[in-house]
């Protein structure tokens, strides 16, 4: 992509600020979105990885620290899912594993957790109940796992297991997967650098789009939309997240 075709460019941006606002409403970093809006706008496939995971890094920082900022962070939910997903996450890239067959089948599970949500498939939880370790550790190292064969960052698949699960809010849900896929995000750049791959400088100029988008998104998320808000919105990032996999 030419950064020096404004035409081109600033619809680009308009629509990254777009995607980092919805994406950090219910504390997720957007991956998912960008690369979906880099092959659009023709990116070359080398930039796109690298590039998704720097804006996923400061977007899910950003909405981490404003839902913790507003007291929805639970250290107690959210260490046993990470104690497990990130040395998980390393074994599941290393595995070679019909990557279709997986995307088609978390697709499925994102229709299946969006219509749970909006109470299609009969009433979630109606209390909050504590999360359990040992399934905890589990589910932690089934979605590590999960995420490194298919190459995306967990979160969009933690956030709708941690409501149905009845384990926390969805303000709760938002900011424990904030961090999760911070950090996550944080190890899949230093594997990428260690390896040897190249870092796109022009992805730098697309930061202060997501900066500005992601601010926003938990600003608002994590004090403004109420639960309902955030129910719908995460369900419309699901959406897309489970027709970029089953299309992609």
């Amino acid at each position: 992509m030419d950064f020096s075709q404004l035409h081109i460019i600033l619809p680009f941006l308009a629509i990254l600020l777009i995607i980092a606002f919805m994406y950090a409403s219910v504390g997720h970093g957007g991956a998912s979105g960008y690369l979906a809006l880099m092959a659009l706008f023709a990116f070359s496939t080398e930039a796109m990885k690298p590039t998704a995971l720097l804006l996923n890094i400061f977007v899910a920082g950003i909405s981490f620290w404003f839902f913790k900022k507003n007291d929805h962070f639970s250290w107690k939910l959210f260490y046993p899912f990470a104690i497990t997903s990130i040395p998980a996450a390393f074994i599941g890239g290393s595995l070679s594993i019909n990557p279709t067959l997986y995307k088609q089948i978390l697709g499925l599970f994102l229709i299946i957790a969006i219509l749970r949500m909006l109470d299609l498939l009969g009433k979630g939880p109606i209390q909050l109940r504590e999360s359990h370790l040992g399934l905890s550790l589990a589910i932690g190292f089934a979605i590590g796992l999960f995420s490194g064969m298919i190459g995306i960052g967990g979160g969009i698949i933690l956030s709708p297991v941690i409501i149905l699960l009845g384990w926390g809010t969805m303000k709760q849900a938002a900011a424990v997967s904030a961090l999760f896929i911070f950090v996550n995000s944080i190890s899949g750049m230093t594997g990428f650098l260690v390896k040897g791959g190249n870092f796109p400088q022009e992805a730098f100029f697309l930061v202060p789009a997501v900066l500005i988008g992601g601010s926003l998104g938990a600003m608002y998320g994590s004090q403004r939309f109420n639960s309902n808000v955030l129910r719908y919105l995460l369900s419309t990032v699901l959406a897309v997240a489970s027709l970029k996999l089953f299309l992609v």
